[in-house]
C-alpha cells in the first residue's frame, strides 16, 4: 500500500531479516512535534509548536488537537501524561510556563510562570505519579533545576542541590524533552552539550549529583547529546550530533553499561543527526533524527537505518508496545514489526 513504507532491516550476524513499517497516523496540523508521551496502547500525547496539544485514545486512528487559550504562541517541547485525563506541558523559552489539566486536557491551568528573559526548560520526567523533574539552561553558570512532589500541582526550584557550575557555553538541548531521563528509586540522568557534554547523574532524587563527561561530539552549540534513553540503571544510550549537518554520523551515539560513567562507541552507528531514542527492550532500540531512522538489536552496537523520512522524537509506551514518532507539520506515524 501506498500509505505504509515498509523497509528491510538486513541483520546479517543474526542470520535473519527483520521487517520495519513505519504507518502514517496523521499529518497537515501547523506545529512542529518534539514533546511526547505514550502511556499505553491506546493513549499518547504529543505537544510542539504554535501552542499544539494533541491526543489519542484509539491508538493513533483519531486525534484530538488542542491549543490552551493565552498559550497559542508557546513551543512546548516536552510533555508528561499519566492517563488520558491528566498531562503536564513545558515550553522552551521565556517566558517559561508548565501547564496542567486534568479533565483530557479541555482547560488548562498555569502552575508555574517564570519571567527572566534567560529561563529556557529543556525537559521533564517523573520519577512516579508525584514526583517530578524539569531542568533547563544556565543562569549565571547554574543549571536550572525544578521538582514537583505533588503531581505537578506545584513546582519549587532545586538548582541549589547542583553544586557544580556548568562551561561557558554548555546548556542542554530541548530537541526532543528527552536529554533528561529518570528510573523509579530516584536514578536521574541529565545530558548537555555544546561547548562540553556532560552526564549528571543523582541517585536520590536530585538532592545530590555527581558529573560524569560525555564523550560525543561537542565544541560547537550546534553539537553535543540531543536525545537519551537508559532501560536500567545500567545500560543506557545518548545520540545527538551537529543538527546543522543532520547527515553526518560522527561519533553521535554511545552505549554505557555502568550507568553513564563511561561510553563507547558502536561498531555501526547510526547514519545522521539524531534527536530522539528509545528502548523497546533490553536489545532493541529505534533512533530517530531529521535525516532519518535507524533500528539495533544487540543493545546500541550496530545501527541499521530503515527510513529516511525526517521525525523529530520517537517513544514507546510505558504499558505496552506501541510506538510512535512525530515531527514537522504535525506528523505522528507508528512503528510495528
Amino acid at each position: 500500500m501506498k500509505h505504509i513504507i515498509c523497509w528491510l532491516l538486513l541483520l546479517p550476524f543474526f542470520g535473519f531479516a527483520q521487517t520495519y513499517n513505519l504507518i502514517p497516523l496523521t499529518t497537515g496540523t501547523n506545529t512542529s512535534l518534539r514533546g511526547m508521551s505514550v502511556v499505553s496502547d491506546q493513549i499518547a500525547w504529543v505537544s510542539g509548536s504554535n501552542g499544539y496539544i494533541g491526543k489519542t485514545t484509539d491508538a493513533g486512528k483519531t486525534w484530538q488537537w488542542t491549543q490552551p487559550a493565552g498559550y497559542e504562541k508557546l513551543d512546548f517541547r516536552d510533555i508528561e501524561a499519566f492517563d488520558q485525563h491528566k498531562a503536564i506541558v513545558v515550553n522552551a523559552g521565556s517566558p517559561a510556563y508548565i501547564l496542567l489539566t486534568v479533565d483530557g486536557g479541555k482547560t488548562w491551568t498555569e502552575r508555574y510562570k517564570n519571567l527572566d528573559s534567560a529561563i529556557f526548560l529543556d525537559g521533564m520526567d517523573f520519577w512516579n505519579a508525584k514526583n517530578g523533574i524539569i531542568f533547563g539552561d544556565p543562569i549565571l553558570n547554574k543549571m536550572q533545576l525544578l521538582r514537583t512532589q505533588d503531581g505537578g500541582l506545584s513546582w519549587n526550584p532545586i538548582t541549589s542541590n547542583l553544586k557544580f557550575d556548568m562551561t561557558v557555553g554548555e546548556a542542554g538541548f530541548a530537541a526532543s524533552g528527552s536529554t533528561i531521563k529518570t528510573l523509579p528509586g530516584g536514578h536521574t540522568w541529565i545530558a548537555t552539550g555544546g561547548a562540553v557534554a556532560n552526564i549528571y547523574f543523582s541517585d536520590n532524587y536530585a538532592y545530590t549529583w555527581k558529573k560524569f563527561s560525555c564523550p560525543i561530539i561537542q565544541g560547537e552549540s550546534s553539537t553535543g547529546t540531543f536525545s537519551m534513553a537508559f532501560h536500567d540503571k545500567k545500560r543506557g544510550v545518548v545520540v545527538g550530533g551537529n543538527y546543522l549537518k543532520d547527515k553526518e554520523n560522527s561519533n553521535n551515539v554511545l552505549v554505557t553499561k555502568d550507568g553513564g560513567m563511561n561510553w563507547e562507541k558502536p561498531v555501526k552507528p547510526v547514519s545522521g543527526y539524531r534527536s530522539g531514542v528509545t528502548y523497546l527492550n533490553a536489545k532493541v532500540l529505534v533512533a530517530t533524527g531529521t535525516s532519518g531512522t535507524d533500528v539495533s538489536q544487540d543493545g546500541g552496537m550496530n545501527w541499521y537505518h530503515i527510513s529516511d523520512q525526517s521525525f523529530n522524537v520517537v517513544q514507546k509506551s510505558k504499558k505496552g508496545k506501541l510506538v510512535l514518532l512525530a515531527g514537522n507539520k504535525g506528523v505522528i506515524y507508528k512503528v510495528t514489526p
